[in-house]
């Protein structure tokens, strides 16, 4: 049977999560039509020496980006390879994914029962407890998010790359992930992206495991000072992404930002200065940014391997 799937991991420096997330793909019991594409962002600690066994035995194609170009960029530069090699799917997934056995059957079996009219479809993420991932929440709307997890399918907006599942065809129509987001809201602004064409379904029974360090969403008001400046991404996109939205969605923008404001006047331990500038100057950055969606339009002649 030919490969029909694409499973897409983008990884940086992380090679013992990387080779657990292979593994559990190489368990998938649609294992005849998946291929696993590693997406490496220039790793420096020797990712590629250490999954060669699976390259080598041609379990694994490894796709080096050249640098660090962040989830963004290397979702991207993975996605762009897959179309252009004629996978009918992608399923992506950060490097420390571990998608449950039957996680692509399940994908593959409501692909059917909806005779492929959807947008997308993204699994349930849990937690190494076994806790749903708050960091990876699904947007029922601009506002709301799933809390009941007991239905088998839930119509959604957004969901983030961790089990995430598209048509090829989908992504020749909408384009691909905005690589200058670099981290941060690619995958939420990329995800309605393909809702607004079709419906996005949450489908709870396919799950995966997301290994993150921690439980918990980002916060800039409670995180590390060690962690402050990655917000400058964050800040920056959601203005994008409320921007695109509407009015509502920069009527929501503005009373959030606001919220994030009193947060760290309230809660922050120290550096509060600090985090209010991250917010101003992203925020400010956040209207003077406008990056192009890029369209799979032809194959290139090759791939750095």
């Amino acid at each position: 049977m030919s490969k029909l799937v694409a499973a897409i991991v983008v990884t940086y420096n992380r090679k013992e999560l990387l080779r657990e997330n292979i593994e559990s793909l190489l368990a998938q019991t649609c294992r005849d039509i998946l291929s696993i594409i590693v997406v490496d962002n220039a790793s420096t600690d020797g990712t590629k020496e250490y999954i060669a066994q699976y390259i080598d035995r041609g379990d694994v194609i490894y796709l080096n980006t050249g640098a660090n170009v962040g989830g963004a960029g290397g979702f991207n530069f993975g996605m762009r390879y897959a179309a252009e090699h004629d996978y009918a799917f992608m399923w992506l997934m950060d490097d420390d994914c571990v998608p449950m056995p039957d996680a692509l059957e399940v994908f593959v079996k409501w692909h059917n029962k909806l005779k492929g009219r959807y947008g997308f479809l993204s699994g349930k993420a849990i937690w190494t407890d076994g806790n749903i991932c708050k960091m990876n929440s699904h947007g029922i709307d601009l506002v709301k998010r799933v809390e009941d997890y007991s239905k088998p399918v839930i119509k959604i907006v957004t969901a983030t790359f961790v089990s995430f599942f598209i048509q090829t065809k989908v992504v020749k129509r909408i384009g691909l992930p905005i690589k200058e987001f670099f981290i941060w809201c690619d995958d939420i602004e990329y995800s309605r992206r393909a809702s607004k064409i079709a419906p996005g379904y949450l489908i709870t029974s396919s799950v995966a495991v997301h290994k993150c360090a921690r439980n918990s969403g980002s916060n800039i008001a409670l995180d590390t000072p060690d962690r402050i400046e990655r917000y400058n991404y964050a800040y920056r996109n959601e203005v994008y992404y409320f921007s695109h939205q509407g009015i509502k969605g920069m009527v929501y923008w503005f009373l959030r930002l606001g919220q994030h404001m009193l947060k760290v006047l309230l809660y922050a331990d120290g550096y509060k200065l600090k985090r209010w500038g991250v917010i101003i100057k992203a925020t400010v950055k956040g209207f003077l940014f406008h990056p192009e969606v890029e369209y799979v339009r032809k194959k290139r002649n090759g791939a750095d391997a």
